[in-house]
């Protein structure tokens, strides 16, 4: 067992956000890679798909995540399971309307939708972020490759 501190010499930004690795190989984990990202309003990462699954918890802010056709809007507090080769693009949600009825912990829902009005409306998202440790990424333009943060 071991506690691994994130510290600046390992956070990687890049145009659309900046990643903190946390638990990864390289931080001394064998199958899981982790890690906290901060996307600021307006924010859009490329279209992309990872070869692995990936879990986003969305610790504030809002993400609105598109695959295909569709569109969710993930807040605080809520949990998306991206599943392996799902084609997505993430970008902050801003003011988005909620489209889920799932209640962040130990928030008051202010009426029938289960989403507290200010769940994700301005200001930056952060989201922390696990997959297996062997996961790659490709976009249209660029053929698989590990993601930095997570080796």
């Amino acid at each position: 067992m071991h506690v691994i501190t994130p510290g600046p010499e390992r956070t990687i930004a890049t145009p659309n956000a900046v990643m903190t690795p946390l638990a990864a190989p390289s931080t001394g984990s064998t199958t899981l890679s982790t890690w906290r990202v901060r996307m600021e309003p307006g924010a859009s990462g490329p279209l992309h798909t990872v070869d692995r699954e990936q879990v986003w918890t969305v610790l504030s802010g809002a993400l609105a995540v598109t695959t295909g056709d569709r569109t969710e809007t993930v807040r605080a507090g809520q949990t998306l399971v991206l599943p392996a080769g799902t084609e997505r693009r993430v970008r902050t949600a801003g003011d988005a309307a909620p489209e889920s009825d799932v209640v962040p912990a130990g928030a008051v829902p202010p009426d029938d939708t289960g989403v507290p009005d200010d769940a994700g409306a301005g200001g930056p998202v952060e989201a922390l972020v696990a997959m297996p440790a062997d996961g790659r990424v490709s976009t249209p333009d660029q053929g698989p490759r590990p993601l930095p943060w997570a080796v």
